[in-house]
């Protein structure tokens, strides 16, 4: 985080789902999931510049989102006009997002630029908020966003806004594809067959190997019950898994909602050869390697 009186910079890593299992579903509509989350060092960058001429917060950003969400709606103008309001925050504000994260791809690209945001208005304007205060704010705004606060290796219950603390994660190199399509998050979560699910993440193997730092036994349990609904309307997913397991990943998924696959490796040579086979099997979609966090 760079910071001088009037300007200050902050990273939003994305994450990966390790596990993602849906327990039920509320009559509010939401889910009570259970997933373990990985924060990653592929960064979005939030620029956040005070101002005094005017009060009026302007947002600007390197690339059109394929969604065409208006500012407004915006989580990061969400944010800070959350905290303007809630704190009589004097002036404007200038916020630029450089964004490197692919968009709308389960890799919580939002959400991190939300809680970035929040962390960073927090620190700017010496608010004084603690971690806490800012997961409350920041889980009226979305589910993850209180995860992406924290970061690290955790796992989160309830909506997503229940946290507990894992041992992180030993570093893997991890092998990003994003195939050119969206995918609706609702729409997942709403084809979602949980009566005749057959297969559930094993969460507590996940936590064990966890707390004996087994990075290999992590990836050999990676699962995700949103494959379900997803890789069937969008077989090129389940062609990416084949393809980074046929190119040793040691665990291969899909995070989130998708569309974005991911394989995990241990050896950063390996990591790399697969990554020059990715790029030219996939010409026309992001891949990215980076790595745990």
């Amino acid at each position: 985080m760079n910071k001088d009186t009037t300007t200050l910079t902050i990273q939003a890593p994305a994450k990966i789902n390790l596990t993602l299992d849906v327990l039920g579903r509320r009559p509010n509509g939401y889910h009570d999931l259970q997933m373990i989350m990985q924060t990653i060092d592929l960064c979005d960058e939030i620029s956040i510049t005070k101002k005094d001429a005017d009060e009026t917060i302007t947002f600007s950003m390197n690339k059109e989102l394929p969604d065409g969400c208006p500012v407004e709606k915006n989580l990061v103008y969400r944010a800070a006009a959350l905290l303007k309001k809630k704190f009589d925050l004097p002036g404007g504000m200038d916020i630029y997002l450089d964004k490197q994260i692919p968009a709308a791809a389960g890799l919580a690209g939002g959400s991190s630029d939300c809680a970035a945001t929040l962390i960073g208005i927090n620190e700017l304007y010496e608010l004084g908020l603690s971690q806490d205060e800012l997961c409350e704010i920041g889980v009226t705004l979305g589910a993850d966003v209180p995860f992406c606060i924290k970061k690290g290796t955790m796992l989160s219950e309830g909506i997503g806004e229940i946290l507990t603390p894992l041992p992180p994660l030993p570093t893997l190199y991890t092998l990003l594809i994003k195939p050119d399509i969206a995918v609706s998050t609702a729409w997942v979560y709403q084809s979602l067959d949980l009566e005749h699910l057959t297969s559930h993440p094993d969460t507590q193997t996940v936590i064990q190997a966890l707390q004996h730092h087994d990075a290999a036994s992590v990836a050999h349990n990676l699962s995700n019950v949103l494959e379900s609904v997803t890789i069937p309307a969008y077989p090129v997913l389940q062609e990416i898994k084949d393809h980074l397991t046929e190119w040793q990943a040691v665990g291969v998924l899909m995070s989130g909602s998708g569309p974005t696959t991911y394989g995990l490796y241990q050896d950063p040579i390996q990591a790399e050869m697969a990554y020059r086979k990715a790029k030219a099997q996939y010409p026309d979609y992001e891949v990215i390697l980076c790595k745990t966090h």
